[in-house]
């Protein structure tokens, strides 16, 4: 029997065409560690192309059930969302703006004198939150991409006022150090938890091999802070002398999603993978999650980073995608407007233009499925004040999904 040699991987059927499974199979077969017979191989595909063509018909039904309805139309790339108090809705675009959307209006108010803002690539404004108690305080948070006088660039946090139509009282809570002029790998996300602290992510700045597994650096990481830019006593390295003291967790390559879990108040997120190796992962003080160390992706040359999947010290992720689905927006579902997605995680890919349900047991991934696609880019998700999960679309704007009674 003539003997091939294939790397075993998850293969999970979002967004896989049998052209794209043969791909991934011929590219696997040069990277091999353990032997597969060609039989093997042949067996596989079709078994994997029957599980495709059942998910297109269970994709077909939700998509009958879910109306998409366009709630913000915009041309850019509307990255994060953050809803104030009294239901306004908040929106930054990539290229700079920031936008409030009056609850009930169609058409959004321009924010001006924001800062500065170093807009190219996959830089500009990126994501925002509102303080858990603003209705006391006033006080939002964004993250956005800052360029020095030199030209290098790095990844910001700060947090300002509102005062009509104008930002105030800005103050840069934290600024990443600047290691280069590379447009890539920002991050970022922001989310607060239960005890008032702010977590964000900055990506690895696309310098993988230095900055992820380096405590001294910044980039590759998820931090900790507290609301107003000081460092939490308890941070897990805070007694390191070298250590950037804000790091909460490290090893990480991109991460564009970020949620609190709404009942045990963790925080999650979700994270580019290189060619393949997308992840969800459970943030843990301390923690290395491992890249480029270990990896489920490979380089998109569809040369090897690692033959290493799993290393003593550090984590595994909760779930991963080979192929990528490029994952960016991140939801609990809690609202029993979407009983079939209630305590499960919605993702948005941006290679696929689909929402994809993570169904959880606990804090374990059972499964991940498409819920949603026919969109484009799927930039961002997040469930609103009222219940209804909205999606931000590159190009589009932001949809209100809508199930059918």
């Amino acid at each position: 029997m003539i003997m091939m040699k294939y790397r075993l991987i998850m293969i999970n059927p979002i967004g896989i065409t049998t052209m794209s499974l043969f791909r991934n199979i011929k590219l696997k077969i040069k990277l091999a560690r353990k032997t597969l017979s060609i039989i093997a191989c042949c067996t596989l595909v079709p078994f994997v192309a029957n599980s495709n063509e059942t998910l297109l018909a269970s994709l077909s039904q939700f998509n009958e059930n879910i109306t998409a309805k366009l709630h913000f139309a915009d041309s850019g790339i509307p990255w994060g969302m953050a809803w104030l108090p009294n239901g306004d809705l908040l929106i930054t675009l990539r290229d700079g703006e920031l936008k409030r959307l009056k609850k009930g209006q169609s058409i959004a108010d321009t924010i001006s004198d924001l800062p500065e803002i170093a807009v190219g690539s996959q830089g500009g404004l990126l994501d925002i939150a509102v303080h858990p108690d603003y209705a006391n305080n006033g006080w939002i948070y964004f993250s956005y991409a800052k360029e020095d006088n030199k030209g290098n660039k790095s990844t910001a946090i700060m947090r300002a006022k509102l005062n009509d139509k104008m930002l105030t009282d800005q103050e840069d809570i934290y600024v990443a150090q600047a290691y280069g002029r590379k447009g890539v790998h920002f991050g970022s996300r922001l989310v607060f938890d239960n005890q008032g602290y702010l977590y964000f992510s900055i990506g690895d700045r696309g310098q993988r091999d230095v900055n992820p597994q380096d405590i001294t650096r910044d980039a590759g990481k998820v931090y900790r802070l507290h609301d107003d830019g000081r460092i939490p006593d308890d941070n897990p390295f805070v007694n390191n002398d070298k250590a950037k003291k804000a790091i909460y967790s490290y090893g990480h390559r991109n991460p564009q999603g970020m949620v609190k879990h709404p009942i045990t108040g963790d925080i999650w997120t979700h994270e580019h993978g290189p060619r393949g190796g997308d992840e969800v992962n459970l943030i843990g003080k301390g923690k290395n999650y491992g890249w480029p160390i270990i990896s489920y992706g490979i380089n998109y040359s569809g040369t090897e980073i690692t033959d290493l999947t799993q290393k003593k010290g550090m984590e595994q992720p909760l779930w991963y995608w080979d192929p990528s689905i490029a994952p960016s927006g991140m939801a609990f579902v809690t609202s029993d407007k979407y009983p079939h997605w209630q305590g499960n995680i919605l993702v948005g890919s941006l290679k696929f233009g689909q929402i994809v349900m993570v169904t959880l047991a606990g804090n374990k991934a059972v499964k991940a499925e498409v819920v949603k696609d026919e969109l484009t880019r799927v930039r961002n998700i997040k469930q609103g004040p009222d219940g209804y999960v909205y999606v931000a679309v590159d190009g589009q704007g932001i949809y209100k999904l809508i199930p059918k009674l």
